[in-house]
């Protein structure tokens, strides 16, 4: 078996750790002691303007950003604070299965992009006093919480970069996401959430995998083999060999708590329901960057928002890797291209 980078329970650290104590959620229900796990590179200056936030994708941890950061790099922490911070629900955050009852497993409350949000400016205030973000950055549901972090909080981000990810999830990508989830709960071994191990659902995240490979990906990929990118011989090896074991080592509740949030992403429920009032609020630099060949965020739906947004430009990342491309298997050919667009927006 390939060795899985993006295991989310047994990712190796270090991490830190960040309590909120006692944290409401805007849709009811509370997470006690709602713990952030997050990872700093860096030193923040001392006016406290050099910060760039990094929120987290489905089913990835702060690990997954590492690649992303580097001297030279637009992300070059000898000028930088940069803070990556897991997502609530990812396995190292508070999530399901690391919460104790009341809110164990299948009791987990439903968690919105905005509660990630709320906690993760909670965090960064209370923690570090942190009053101005240079630069939100963040791919697919990294991507989400960027568009809510610039409109929630117009004057304290100077500088956006969505990668991969809409302001607003359509009904196209709810359901591809629908079903995603539905390949989990399928599973008998799923028993309504109350399973004693992620292994007893491995058929249903096999399946959960399987359409991955399909929406993930592009028909290019498999044209030109480009599963090699995966350090793989071929697609069957990269089905059985990455891909679902990828899935099948991640815990089933905290798929679905992300999977529910990444469903239900929308900036203009803060402006009732509009979606151009909400993206006007924005006052941050923004380059919105779908990546040419994602077939979960086209570039058409990111171009529609980015139309509604005040100071903002439309960069499109050239990826046949599709939504993939996010794990930067296509090496500097993918980076080069985050790192220019990236590189320029910080000096606007």
């Amino acid at each position: 078996m390939i060795e899985n980078p993006f295991y989310t329970e047994e990712v190796h650290g270090p991490y830190s750790f960040y309590n909120l104590g006692d944290f409401a959620l805007e849709g009811g229900g509370v997470i006690p002691n709602c713990t952030l796990a997050y990872n700093t590179f860096g030193t923040l200056n001392d006016a406290k303007d050099n910060v760039i936030i990094i929120p987290t994708w489905f089913s990835g941890t702060s690990k997954d950003y590492e690649s992303y950061i580097g001297e030279g790099r637009a992300l070059d922490p000898n000028k930088y604070f940069i803070i990556i911070i897991n997502q609530i629900g990812n396995g190292l955050s508070s999530s399901p299965h690391n919460s104790p009852d009341p809110i164990a497993m299948n009791k987990f409350p439903k968690v919105r992009i905005s509660d990630d949000v709320r906690a993760q400016h909670h965090f960064i205030t209370d923690h570090f006093g942190i009053e101005e973000i240079a630069l939100v950055v963040g791919g697919s549901m990294g991507a989400q919480q960027t568009y809510e972090w610039a409109v929630r909080f117009p004057k304290m981000v100077k500088r956006a970069a969505p990668i991969a990810g809409t302001a607003k999830n359509t009904v196209h990508d709810y359901l591809f996401t629908k079903t995603l989830l539905e390949a989990i709960t399928s599973d008998p071994g799923w028993n309504n959430g109350n399973y004693t191990s992620h292994k007893e659902v491995a058929a249903g995240l096999g399946r959960h995998a399987n359409i991955w490979a399909v929406m993930g990906l592009s028909t290019e990929f498999y044209k030109q083999e480009k599963w090699r990118l995966f350090g793989v011989e071929s697609v069957e090896a990269f089905m059985h060999e990455f891909l679902q074991p990828l899935f099948q080592a991640m815990d089933p509740n905290n798929l679905l708590t992300m999977g529910w949030k990444w469903q239900h992403g929308d900036v203009s429920r803060m402006t009732d329901g509009n979606l151009r009032e909400a993206l006007g609020r924005i006052e941050a630099k923004v380059f919105v960057m779908p990546i040419d060949e994602d077939m979960f965020f086209p570039p058409r739906d990111c171009e529609e928002e980015q139309k509604f947004i005040p100071n903002s430009e439309l960069r499109t990342i050239h990826s046949i890797a599709g939504h993939f491309g996010l794990f930067g298997g296509e090496g500097n050919y993918y980076f080069d291209q985050i790192d220019r667009h990236l590189k320029e927006l910080l000096s606007l």
